[in-house]
C-alpha cells in the first residue's frame, strides 16, 4: 500500500487538495485533522479516503506505518491571523511542523508544508521568495511570526526530508471555506452581504497612498493553490521555500465588482472604518514574485483570473451551496 497523508484534511485547502487527488484517482489517503467541528467535517463527506487519525494521534500512528507513506502534505495549522494566545500557534504551527519535520527526515518520506505570505509583514523586503531574506521578515502578527519561525528553524536542519518544500500560501479563495467565519475570503463575505443586504462593505483606506477599495491583495483560486501543490510533489523542484499566488495583485474594489458581476446584482459598495484591532497591522499590498517557482518547475503559470474565479466560485458553489 501507498499512503499520501493530508494534515488540516478536513479544512479549507486540504479538503479541496484531498479532492484533487480523488479526481486524480488516488483514494489510499490518511486524513488528519482534529474533526471536532461538524461544519468542517462536511468537506470530507463527498471524499474518498483509506482513514481518518486524529492529529494528536498521528506521530504514533505513523511509528507503525511509515513504510507505507509515500508523501505528506502538511496543511493543518492553527490559521487565525487574529490569534493571539502564542502557546497555541507555538503547539500547533512551529512545535507540530519540528516532529513532522524530524518524522519525515527519519523516515525518508517527502513532504510539502504551508508556510504564509502573512510571514512577509508590511513587505519592507518584497514578496521573494529567497532564502537570504527570511531571518529579516518582520511579520504583523503571531500567526505570521509562528511560521516565519518554522521556515527560519527549517533553513538550519543539519537533516531534512529527501525532498521539502514550504509554500507560501497568498490570499486563497474558494469552495470548503464556509466554516472559516471571520477568517473566510472576502469572496464568501461579500457574497452574504449581497444576499442580505444587497451592499458590500470595504475597509476604508487608512493610508493616504491608497484609494479607499483599492487596498491590494494577491489573490489565488483555491483549485490553482491545489494543482501546484500536487505538481510540486510530482516534479520534486529544488528543496526550499516557495511563494504560491498568481503574482498579479488586485483591488478588493476588483473583487466585489466580480462578485456583484458573478450575481447579476448592481454594483452597491459602503465603505467602513478598518477594525482598529488591526488597523496598524494591515497590508495595503502583497503580490507574489512567482519566478523561482516557473523557473524551478520549468513550466509556464497559468491561474484563473480574478473575474473567472470568482464567478465559477460563485455561481458553482457559494448560489448553490455546494462542496469541492
Amino acid at each position: 500500500m501507498s499512503l499520501t497523508i493530508v494534515t488540516g484534511a478536513a479544512g479549507f485547502i486540504g479538503s479541496c487538495l484531498v479532492g484533487k487527488l480523488n479526481s486524480l484517482g488516488v483514494s489510499e489517503i490518511i486524513a488528519i485533522d482534529d474533526f471536532s467541528n461538524p461544519e468542517k467535517n462536511k468537506n470530507l463527506e463527498n471524499k474518498t479516503i483509506a482513514g481518518k487519525v486524529h492529529r494528536d494521534d498521528f506521530f504514533t500512528w505513523l511509528g507503525s506505518h511509515a513504510s507505507e507513506v509515500n508523501t505528506i502534505y502538511h496543511l493543518g495549522a492553527r490559521t487565525d491571523t487574529t490569534e493571539f494566545h502564542w502557546e497555541i500557534l507555538e503547539k500547533l504551527n512551529l512545535n507540530y511542523t519540528k516532529e513532522m519535520w524530524m518524522a519525515c527526515s527519519k523516515y525518508g518520506i517527502p513532504l510539502l508544508y504551508a508556510s504564509s505570505a502573512a510571514t512577509y509583514g508590511l513587505g519592507e523586503h518584497g514578496y521573494r521568495d529567497g532564502h537570504d531574506v527570511v531571518e529579516m521578515l518582520k511579520p504583523l502578527n503571531p500567526y505570521g511570526v509562528s511560521k516565519n519561525e518554522f521556515d527560519k528553524w527549517a533553513l538550519k536542519q543539519p537533516a531534512s526530508p529527501r525532498f521539502w518544500a514550504g509554500v507560501k500560501f497568498f490570499n486563497v479563495y474558494g469552495p470548503n471555506e464556509y466554516h472559516k467565519g471571520r477568517m473566510a475570503s472576502v469572496i464568501l463575505h461579500s457574497f452574504r452581504q449581497i444576499s442580505e443586504t444587497g451592499k458590500v462593505r470595504l475597509f476604508r483606506s487608512h493610508n493616504p497612498g491608497f484609494q479607499d477599495g483599492m487596498q491590494l491583495r494577491d489573490f489565488i483560486y483555491v483549485k490553482d493553490v491545489v494543482d501546484m501543490l500536487v505538481t510540486m510533489m510530482d516534479k520534486k523542484p529544488e528543496p526550499g521555500l516557495y511563494n504560491l499566488g498568481t503574482g498579479k495583485a488586485r483591488a478588493f474594489h476588483h473583487l466585489a465588482k466580480a462578485v456583484f458581476s458573478a450575481m447579476g446584482k448592481e454594483e452597491n459598495i459602503e465603505f467602513i472604518d478598518t477594525p482598529a484591532d488591526i488597523r496598524d497591522k494591515y497590508q495595503y499590498f502583497t503580490e507574489a514574485d512567482m519566478g523561482k517557482m516557473g523557473r524551478n518547475l520549468a513550466m509556464n503559470l497559468n491561474f484563473h483570473s480574478l473575474e473567472d474565479g470568482v464567478k465559477e466560485y460563485v455561481k458553482e458553489y457559494l448560489a448553490k451551496g455546494n462542496y469541492f
